[in-house]
């Protein structure tokens, strides 16, 4: 059943950008993963088609669509594979930081750009020492006339090689009680004296994804680049959050989908005994029980994205679809490489490659034990 908050506009888009994929993207995609990175090329022609944040107002270059349009993007982007989560985090959890909290100045100078392709953009939270524990974060920002002098170190940071604008988590008041307060925003550029990256991280999925430790050595920021107010940087980052889980739930949904068709093509093809696997019942049992998980999940993501839509505040929702819908993606991975045999275990065949890449989803955007906590604290249990 079709998704009531999608719209004939919405399909049409849909139609439009899967062919845009299956001529730049899909025939690359291999290719990419063994070099390690998505080509800027890549991002400047989703730039030159209008795929690059769509929802930001005309005035600044796009043509203010809603959310719909990011749910269709990021599901296309998933079907292609993974290591495209760098874009999705660009157009719908970065970008809104700056459209939000933005003065007028800051817009006209970055959205433009962001949405042309001219600027990949980052949001470097975690650190060494900190990960889903914000207000354990060490990097500093001290301002000395017209500018912030930033110490730190940044660590997992998705885009951190290809980004030219990072937004940075800071603490511009260390000595602040409680912590959290002291937290701000500081939009860091390219090229700014003191801010260096390091190497890009070997992960066990997502080989295509660029991510980066980035390195801020009294780093000379500009006053003006502070985003919104100081000491309000926590706040912005929990009312953002809600929609980045949502972005994690989405791609998870869509994972666990793929995943499920490639599985059910194999073992319709694969012989064994005199017939093929998917006639013997413990099969059949099996696909079963995925099919209906994975009707379960798209049923509640859905109602959990037309509330978002509404504008209501979702924390609880998000948090039980970012950690469940995640879980259950990494059950039907497992489930379909165990499926396809030997042959799952192969890295030409594209369970393998989902396998590795789905488990960072209940880690990241805030791990699945963080959702849980949060869960549990609307349950009034105390």
């Amino acid at each position: 059943m079709a998704a009531t908050y999608l719209r004939e506009e919405h399909h049409m888009f849909r139609d439009a950008f899967r062919k845009f994929l299956e001529k730049e993207a899909y025939p690359y995609y291999a290719e990419w993963e063994k070099q390690g990175i998505i080509p800027r090329e890549f991002w400047r022609k989703m730039g030159k088609n209008g795929f690059l944040c769509p929802w930001v107002d005309e005035v600044y270059g796009g043509f203010g669509a809603d959310f719909g349009y990011s749910v269709v993007m990021n599901e296309e982007l998933e079907k292609v594979g993974a290591s495209l989560v760098g874009i999705g985090l660009h157009n719908d959890i970065v970008v809104p930081y700056i459209a939000s909290y933005g003065t007028e100045e800051q817009k006209k100078k970055w959205l433009p750009k962001c949405v042309s392709g001219e600027i990949i953009s980052a949001i470097a939270m975690t650190e060494p020492g900190a990960g889903s524990d914000l207000a354990g974060i060490k990097t500093t920002a001290v301002k000395h006339g017209d500018y912030y002098i930033v110490n730190g170190q940044k660590t997992f940071i998705t885009n951190g090689i290809h980004a030219d604008l990072v937004i940075v988590v800071c603490k511009t008041n260390p000595s602040a009680n409680p912590p959290h307060k002291g937290i701000s925003l500081l939009v860091v550029e390219r090229g700014t004296l003191g801010f260096t990256r390091g190497r890009k991280l070997e992960k066990v999925g997502l080989h295509a994804q660029d991510t980066a430790e980035l390195f801020f050595a009294d780093a000379k920021v500009p006053a003006e680049n502070l985003l919104g107010e100081e000491g309000k940087g926590f706040y912005y980052l929990m009312e953002k959050l809600q929609q980045e889980r949502l972005i994690v739930a989405i791609a998870a949904q869509t994972a666990a989908e793929v995943m499920f068709d490639l599985t059910k093509k194999y073992v319709k093809s694969r012989s064994a005994f005199g017939k093929t696997i998917s006639q013997f019942q413990t099969v059949q049992f099996r696909l079963a029980e995925m099919a209906t998980e994975i009707a379960l999940g798209r049923t509640f993501l859905d109602d959990v994205i037309q509330q978002h839509m509404d504008g209501k505040d979702v924390v609880t929702n998000v948090s039980m679809a970012k950690w469940w819908i995640t879980e259950m993606a990494k059950r039907i991975a497992a489930e379909g490489m165990q499926l396809h045999g030997g042959y799952g275990y192969m890295e030409e065949y594209e369970i393998a490659r989902r396998y590795r890449d789905i488990p960072v989803s209940a880690i990241y955007a805030g791990t699945n034990e963080i959702m849980k906590t949060i869960i549990a604290k609307s349950l009034d249990l105390i």
